[in-house]
């Protein structure tokens, strides 16, 4: 196996190693929120972005690029959020073609909640994760990030 053969194959397994850490923890995630909150992982994505905004909303094309979907399939989802009263869409004043996704009461409230949940499940997949040996550096760039992120 020659020196760029060597390469590719280590990117290869890392990129395999990263996917599988990120479907066990999306795995994890989606069935306590699912299970706890009747949310898919997309939809507290949706919520969790938004909740994020100082006014709680934004444009549909940021929403598209902030949750990583398709602006038809982030369109679906808005829809379904907003037919449980958790979202709402509004003109933009100063701007009649665009339209902003925002967070209700409703929304914020099970936003809160689901939350918790979803920073349970996080930590306890991660924790999960860590006891398999090719995750296990995986696991500790990410809880280094989560340090870096919060001071310490």
């Amino acid at each position: 196996m020659g020196i760029d053969q060597s390469a590719a194959e280590a990117r290869a397994r890392g990129w395999r190693r990263l996917a599988a850490l990120q479907a066990r923890i999306e795995s994890r995630i989606g069935q306590v929120l699912e299970a706890q909150h009747d949310l898919s992982v997309s939809e507290f994505t949706v919520l969790d972005v938004l909740g994020r905004q100082e006014d709680w909303h934004m444009r549909m094309q940021q929403l598209s690029n902030a949750v990583v979907l398709s602006q038809s399939a982030t369109t679906r989802l808005v829809a379904r959020l907003e037919e449980r009263g958790l979202l709402t869409r509004i003109l933009c004043a100063d701007d009649r073609r665009g339209i902003y996704s925002e967070v209700t009461p409703a929304g914020k409230g099970l936003l809160g909640k689901a939350r918790r949940t979803h920073d349970r499940a996080l930590a306890d997949a991660l924790t999960e994760a860590a006891d398999t040996p090719e995750l296990s550096p995986l696991v500790q760039v990410v809880i280094s990030m989560e340090d870096v992120a919060s001071g310490h």
